[in-house]
């Protein structure tokens, strides 16, 4: 395995694009950097592959050989890239994962938040079925391939993976990130996708959603919106404007939560999105 990018410090690191070339591998697979707790990393499987799996799961890759593959806040300490060849034989890399210091809370005298109401009880699971739904759309888009940018460009208020202990009653990690910014200020496709959701009413935890499939099984969503620019099965091209910053459903101030996720794995945005902002 021939590794282009190994990250020094465990604490989150962005990394651009980077796809290695195809014609530089040779009867090995080929990563951008070294797997991380919330990274997404790209590769190159070794020539003559026909099928490639990841800790047991089949992953799709292009035909140009390229793939993903997205690592989550928790993931354990190695993962397991098998390539099947076209004559039946397999190549087997066992890669470390490097650990990601978060962040951690602990408010000791603060008790968790109180119980959910009736009208959320009654509409959520709909709602994170629709999601679901969306989740299992295969579009075929490109935008993976990508560098991606900032969708606006505010200082991050909530981290991904942050986690807050109330009373010593873990609460749920941060599955985004959080980008402070004044309402009706743009949001930008990070990059090219497919609308996969646009919410026809507000949600009742993300206010106003949509989510966007970059293909190869990532999918971008963004939440508390004051309004939606975009359609259902519209194809989008990064930096288009595709809603507005507000702060609909459960959000205390006008932000925007944009959270990313490979497949089961939520990611880390700012390990991917390129530095500058």
């Amino acid at each position: 395995m021939t590794l282009l990018f190994t990250s020094a410090d465990a604490a989150p690191q962005p990394v651009a694009g980077g796809f290695p070339t195809a014609a530089q591998t040779s009867g090995t697979f080929q990563i951008n950097r070294q797997p991380q707790q919330g990274a997404l990393v790209r590769g190159v499987v070794p020539p003559r592959t026909i099928r490639l799996a990841i800790d047991g799961h089949d992953v799709p890759f292009a035909p140009d050989r390229h793939f993903i593959a997205g690592f989550g806040r928790d993931y354990g300490p190695a993962t397991v890239l098998t390539a099947v060849l076209d004559d039946g034989t397999s190549i087997t890399e066992t890669l470390p994962v490097t650990p990601t210091r978060w962040i951690v809370e602990n408010l000791y005298r603060l008790p968790h938040y109180s119980g959910p109401d009736a009208e959320f009880e009654a509409r959520r699971p709909a709602e994170l079925e629709q999601i679901a739904s969306a989740r299992r759309i295969v579009t075929g888009a490109q935008g993976w391939r990508q560098d991606f940018i900032w969708p606006v460009p505010g200082r991050i208020t909530g981290h991904f993976g942050a986690q807050r202990i109330y009373a010593g009653s873990p609460g749920a990690p941060h599955a985004g990130v959080d980008l402070a910014s004044g309402t009706g200020t743009p949001v930008l496709a990070p990059a090219d996708g497919v609308v996969i959701l646009s919410a026809a009413r507000p949600f009742t935890l993300e206010g106003n959603l949509v989510m966007i499939d970059h293909g190869m099984g990532l999918n971008s969503a963004f939440l508390h919106l004051s309004r939606i620019d975009v359609k259902l099965g519209e194809m989008v091209r990064q930096g288009q404007i595709i809603g507005a910053v507000g702060k609909t459903g459960r959000a205390t101030g006008p932000h925007l939560h944009w959270g990313l996720k490979w497949n089961d794995e939520r990611i880390d945005p700012a390990m991917l999105a390129l530095p500058s902002r």
